[in-house]
């Protein structure tokens, strides 16, 4: 019986088929399926729904005022706050990437988007918000989201009390007189702006609506030390709102507000209009995955919710802001305030977050009316307070008595949040941050000169020089490394002790390189000990070794070293005695 045939052996000279567009599509859809809303997101709910329901209650309670004010403070409509939050805090519950995430307007959007709409006016935010939803989604896709992870500590701190003082400022105009300023007539700057309205105030109107911001703020800070579950924003909304039906005052309201959400439609985006408009969109871009990111990192730490994805959040967060423009919204992110208050309350799944996009929906259907005779006076109050309580003065004097350099890294971002941009405070930051960084680990880079200490010493070394590197050795300490070392005179031999060497880049071997051909044209016999296998490919290609009189120069002990460092000593004392 004759043996089975043998299977023909693989040809290794045999090309893999190129895979086809199908298949491509295909692999790309598995590679992106962490992306994307699973069962998975909802496993805990049948354990946690009634904490999920109290919680999404009571933070959509807590965001009605703040939806409000931050569309009004925009230079929007209040009722266009209130959609965004509705459209976009249940899309960004879905399918952003952080189990108890709450999202909406902010006020840090608020601050971008005042000089969007004073330039382009409110026509352009539809657009502008499409645009930066399409930039953070692909951001998302393209998994950039730990990018974050960088932003040091100050910056952020830095940033954060630079938002709180423009919230805190764009809220004076609001109370100085209840017709709104002329497109132009305040500067963009929030600073500048409060102080121009000030000059300009009707002091009747301004007596009546300090007094009605006071109230709101007075109840804002009463009610929580009597039950932290009590709404202290809404019930001195209404306060306020009652007592203006029931008194002659002149302050403005926010007006008729729809019963409906507005049907949906897509942005129109004028060709000529696309190069002006799409810098707006990816500084609102910037700032959404900026500020969605940290919220959704300080939320994970607040409680046990699982971890979240970043990559995921801003996948959900573009998602929110295009399906906010579909409805003539604003710009979404995360909102830190209404999360924690979302935390506090029990919130375990994203469940919480949709159930407050519902109750904000809710009010647009049943509540419109009443939400419509609410004094936007009430509304600055409101964000009165909330600017107050973003400003952590013990974290502020905890970081501006830590370090120096931490200390001025967190008073120019905040100086620059408010005086300039917010994204180029946050770039401004991060590179401050980096320079400091760099020079401390420049400090890292131990280089010693040391004369040989041997345990039968020689009359010989005192010709003889070892100068010993420890730590890392990259760009921003070469210089200083080259200097020392070149400092060491003119002795007959110099060993190079390498063994301590920890990370080298190609700058690094450079100087290495550099200063072996140095001391080799004064006539310095230069040899190397201990180079680590990690490092020998980088000094080869970059000529450290080449550089060597001889390759016999390079030794793995320093016993070794010293024997062949002694001989060139007596050698060059014959030369010198004959």
């Amino acid at each position: 019986m004759s043996a089975p045939a043998a299977p023909p052996s693989a040809d290794p000279t045999a090309v893999a088929p190129t895979p086809t567009l199908a298949q491509r599509a295909r692999a790309a859809v598995t590679r992106s399926r962490s992306l994307w809303p699973a069962r998975e997101d909802y496993r805990l709910l049948p354990r946690t729904w009634r904490q999920d329901l109290v919680a999404g209650v009571t933070v959509g309670i807590v965001a009605l005022p703040l939806a409000l004010g931050f569309g009004v403070s925009s230079g929007l409509t209040a009722e266009q706050g209130l959609v965004t939050a509705i459209v976009a805090g249940l899309l960004a519950a879905v399918f952003g990437g952080s189990n108890v995430q709450v999202s909406g307007p902010t006020g840090a959007m608020v601050v971008v988007l005042v000089p969007i709409v004073a330039a382009y006016g409110v026509g352009a935010i539809a657009a502008v918000t499409l645009l930066a939803g399409l930039i953070v989604t692909v951001t998302g896709l393209l998994r950039l989201g730990k990018v974050v992870s960088i932003i040091p500590w100050p910056v952020i701190e830095g940033f954060t009390l630079g938002i709180a003082c423009i919230i805190f400022l764009q809220q004076v105009p609001q109370i100085t007189s209840a017709t709104p300023a002329a497109p132009g007539e305040l500067s963009s700057n929030a600073l500048v702006a409060a102080v121009q309205s000030l000059a300009r105030a009707d002091l009747i109107h301004l007596a009546w609506a300090v007094g009605a911001a006071l109230v709101v703020a007075a109840v804002m800070a009463v009610a929580p030390r009597i039950h932290p579950s009590i709404p202290g924003s809404l019930i001195g909304i209404a306060v306020v709102a009652v007592l203006a039906r029931l008194l002659p005052t002149p302050l403005a309201t926010i007006g008729t507000i729809p019963a409906s959400l507005p049907s949906p439609s897509l942005p129109v985006i004028d060709p000529e209009m696309l190069g002006v408009l799409l810098p707006a969109a990816a500084t609102v871009a910037a700032l959404a995955a900026i500020e969605s990111l940290l919220s959704a990192r300080v939320a994970g730490s607040m409680a046990d919710t699982g971890a979240f994805d970043p990559d995921r959040e801003l996948v959900g967060q573009g998602v929110a802001s295009i399906g906010a423009s579909l409805f003539g919204g604003m710009p979404a992110t995360g909102a830190i305030a209404r999360t924690s208050v979302s935390i506090r309350a029990g919130a375990r799944t994203r469940a919480a977050s949709i159930v407050h996009a519902l109750v904000l929906l809710a009010v647009v259907y049943v509540a419109s009316g009443p939400v419509g005779m609410i004094p936007m006076a009430a509304l600055a109050g409101v964000l009165f307070m909330t600017a107050i309580r973003m400003v952590n003065v013990q974290v502020a004097r905890s970081i501006m008595t830590s370090t120096r350099s931490d200390a001025w890294i967190f008073a120019v971002t905040a100086l620059i949040t408010v005086s300039f941009d917010l994204i180029w405070a946050v770039l401004i930051g991060v590179v401050l941050a980096a320079v400091v960084a760099l020079r401390a680990a420049s400090r890292s880079t131990g280089v010693s000169l040391e004369r040989i200490e041997a345990d039968e010493p020689s009359e010989l070394d005192d010709a003889i020089v070892a100068v010993r590197f420890q730590g890392p050795l990259f760009f921003v300490s070469a210089e200083r490394v080259f200097e020392t070392v070149m400092d060491v005179g003119r002795p007959t031999v110099v060993i190079l002790r390498l063994a301590r060497l920890e990370r080298v880049d190609a700058s690094g071997a450079q100087v290495l390189a550099e200063i072996v051909r140095g001391l080799e044209r004064r006539g310095v016999t230069v040899l190397i000990k201990g180079v680590q296998t990690v490092h020998e490919p980088l000094f080869r290609r970059v000529g450290v070794l080449a550089a060597l009189r001889h390759h016999k120069h390079l030794f793995t002990d320093v016993d070794s070293a010293l024997e062949h460092a002694r001989s060139h000593v007596e050698r060059a004392r014959q030369a010198l005695e004959a």
